[in-house]
């Protein structure tokens, strides 16, 4: 997969991303297939977490967040204000 087709995928960390300059490992399945990327991030972030892909360095190399799913209700707490 091409580094800026992985930007904004969902991920899930299979080898602890340390924080700031020390990697980890997270697996996206892109096309129905599992590939695994070294990741970055500035803030430690536990085996099993869910991640977003925020950049890609190249190499099979990652910047990712922290991903929580939106809950119910989710557009209307980013809807317009006024907007009903």
């Amino acid at each position: 997969m091409t580094g800026q087709g992985l930007v904004g995928k969902i991920g899930s960390v299979t080898m602890r991303v340390r924080g700031g300059v020390l990697c980890g490992e997270v697996r996206v399945v892109v096309g129905g297939l599992p590939h695994y990327y070294i990741a970055f991030s500035p803030e430690p972030i536990p085996i099993g977490s869910r991640v977003l892909v925020i950049n890609s360095r190249g190499a099979r190399q990652i910047d990712v967040e922290p991903w929580v799913e939106p809950g119910p209700g989710a557009e209307q707490e980013f809807s317009p204000k006024g907007a009903m």
